[in-house]
């Protein structure tokens, strides 16, 4: 048995160590409701230093069209973990103790690169659901929250090792229970309270956080250091291992609550949320150290994002520190105007993209599947990743068509926005969650009255969709409306698939 398993490891590791075209590593950092306009790369007039993501963008490409499925969190991430848009099945978030998110069977991203031989770990937030049922105990009450409603040493099934993840290190959500380090399936210390309140006043903003089981000892102002911590030691644990690995690092910042280290304080100009930011961008240089100190730079493809737009705290920010989240764009964090999923995108792939370049095409976080797929030469089967656009022919050079001409924006039921080339419309009266305040309509040169029944923009000219083109422009209205019908209607958009059966949920 012994000699089995040792001939079985070398079996997926030789291939890795002495194959010419070694398979790179793949990081994926993603950040929380950051604004598209808040690293200093993507806004010069930016009140936020952040050096370290300014300087990856100058060893790769800077993507300045890219985006998130959503404009909320849960969804994002699935269809970037699945290249599958979340509303084909669901359009809310995880409340904290919902059941998992994902389709029985769905092939996602770390099971696709695990088949291909890949260790697989995503260290932070979650979010994506867990099977709660697992642990509760028997005959407590299914809506209840207290701690002692759960037996936490069993393992809570549903979560991050059954989607392809080997490792799984967090707290699942920063704001939602439980306020406990979980290490893959179950938790390090059990929960010995039910958190009503938090102990310790926040430094922007709300706590935002929900009631539910947690530890007495819980510091909201260790759970990023903590990550930190974390992915530094995972990376450097690779060095020297042949295997190729995958790190999805997943940021529960600068998400509320708005909890900068003291270290931080002050470092922009922007507030307790640009220190935040600026502490993001600090944990985003620490493992950019720890793979450039383990001799990993040069054959990690590493990838930054975020899920969607800034949240609502962008709008007093604004007024008080005049730093715009999301400039130059309109909208944030649920909104179907761009800011609200138009997201800063960096891709650094060595020997592919090219030092301080620009990817000015449409892109979408769903197509990193197929594209990484390519890459490994791996054949994704029908019934997968059915939204997802492979780029890799258009990074290498092979062809300088754009991959992706149109996309569906979407955060809740019955509210979409299409693009396709250079045009949006907004199927509905606003692209926003909320009104924006008069005085920041005003400051940023948006119409006080421009809602009509739905909206219409040339992003080409007007970044910022101030000049609704709707009733201007009739039959462009209707022409995109059919389009984004067709789209609803259908089971896929990826170009690979042809004859895939509808979706019985469309």
């Amino acid at each position: 048995m012994r000699l089995f398993k040792t001939l079985l490891i070398a079996a997926l590791v030789l291939p890795f160590a002495y194959g010419k075209d070694q398979p790179k590593n793949v990081v994926i950092l993603y950040a929380d409701d950051l604004g598209y306009g808040d690293l200093h790369c993507y806004q010069k007039e930016s009140k936020i230093p952040t050096p370290h993501l300014d300087r990856l963008a100058a060893t790769g490409m800077r993507m300045t069209d890219a985006h998130s499925s959503s404009g909320i969190c849960t969804p994002s991430r699935y269809a970037m973990l699945t290249g599958r848009h979340h509303w084909r099945d669901f359009h809310g978030i995880d409340s904290g103790f919902d059941k998992p998110f994902f389709r029985p069977g769905q092939l996602t991203l770390p099971e696709m690169l695990r088949q291909k031989g890949y260790a697989t770990a995503c260290i932070g937030k979650w979010h994506l659901g867990w099977d709660w049922s697992s642990i509760r105990k028997p005959g407590t009450a299914l809506n209840s929250k207290s701690h002692d409603a759960f037996d936490w040493s069993k393992p809570m099934k549903g979560g991050p090792l059954e989607r392809g993840f080997d490792h799984y290190f967090g707290d699942n959500v920063i704001n939602f229970p439980p306020y406990a380090w979980i290490e893959n399936d179950r938790v390090l210390e059990a929960p010995d309270m039910t958190f009503t309140s938090t102990p310790k006043a926040t430094k922007e903003g709300k706590w935002e956080c929900r009631e539910g089981p947690g530890r007495s000892d819980w510091d909201f102002y260790q759970v990023l250091p903590t990550l930190s911590k974390r992915g530094v030691e995972y990376i450097r644990g690779r060095k020297g291992n042949a295997q190729p690995f995958f790190l999805y690092f997943s940021l529960p910042s600068p998400h509320a609550p708005i909890v900068p280290n003291d270290e931080f304080d002050q470092k922009s100009q922007a507030g307790a949320y640009g220190d935040f930011v600026h502490q993001t961008d600090h944990v985003c240089g620490q493992l950019l150290t720890a793979l450039e100190e383990s001799g990993l730079s040069e054959n990690t493809i590493v990838i930054f994002s975020a899920d969607n737009g800034a949240e609502i705290y962008a709008y007093p920010r604004d007024e008080k520190h005049d730093h715009w989240s999301c400039a130059p764009l309109r909208g944030l964090k649920r909104d179907i105007y761009e800011g609200g999923h138009r997201v800063p995108t960096i891709l650094r792939w060595p020997g592919v993209t090219k030092a301080g370049s620009v990817g000015d095409v449409l892109f979408a976080q769903i197509d990193l599947m197929a594209t990484l797929a390519d890459a490994l030469d791996y054949s994704l089967p029908d019934h997968s990743a059915e939204d997802s656009h492979n780029f890799y022919p258009w990074l290498t050079g092979k062809t300088t068509a754009s991959p992706r001409q149109t996309m569906v924006h979407n955060t809740f039921k019955d509210q979409y926005a299409i693009r396709h080339g250079d045009m949006v419309l907004i199927n509905a009266r606003s692209g926003a969650s909320r009104p924006a305040p008069a005085e920041w309509m005003k400051k940023h040169g948006v119409p006080a009255k421009d809602e009509q029944k739905v909206g219409l923009y040339d992003l080409k000219n007007d970044i910022g969709q101030r000049n609704n083109l709707a009733e201007a422009r009739p039959e462009e209205v209707l022409k995109l409306q059919a389009m984004l019908k067709e789209i609803r209607q259908g089971s896929h958009t990826s170009p690979r698939l042809t004859a895939v059966p509808k979706n019985p949920k469309d």
